[in-house]
């Protein structure tokens, strides 16, 4: 058994430390959301005359639509990543609902647990890793 010092994100969720279906670390997670974020912009600016609202409902689209079907939202699958269930597999379409409502709110985001996940995923049983 390892101890929390030789420990790794996604350890005690049995994924490997690094490579593909690791868990996703910061820089690749940030990527992504610029890349969601600049999409959500650009179709706010040209069919909403950039309206705030308009563009974070654009965003919660993006994640609701493209998680399900493609394994994550278009930033996601850029950086190299996927959102899968904590054991593996499909998320199916509820979670991703649950998970981008609780995203949209920030703060679930950026409190992360021991494996890196926001308590987003938490409540969704989630895990963003690499692809």
């Amino acid at each position: 058994m390892s101890t929390s010092a030789d420990a790794y994100p996604g350890q005690r969720l049995g994924l490997p430390a690094t490579g593909k279906g690791s868990v996703a670390r910061l820089p690749r997670r940030i990527l992504g959301l610029a890349i969601d974020w600049t999409a959500a912009v650009v179709i706010s600016i040209a069919f909403f005359d950039y309206d705030p609202l308009a563009t974070l409902a654009v965003f919660a689209a993006i994640h609701i639509l493209f998680v399900p079907t493609m394994g994550g939202s278009p930033g996601h699958r850029i950086a190299g990543m996927r959102l899968q269930l904590e054991g593996g597999g499909w998320t199916g379409v509820w979670r991703p609902i649950v998970r981008t409502l609780l995203l949209v709110l920030l703060i679930p985001a950026v409190v992360w647990d021991p494996d890196q996940r926001g308590l987003h995923d938490r409540a969704a049983r989630t895990i963003l890793v690499r692809a």
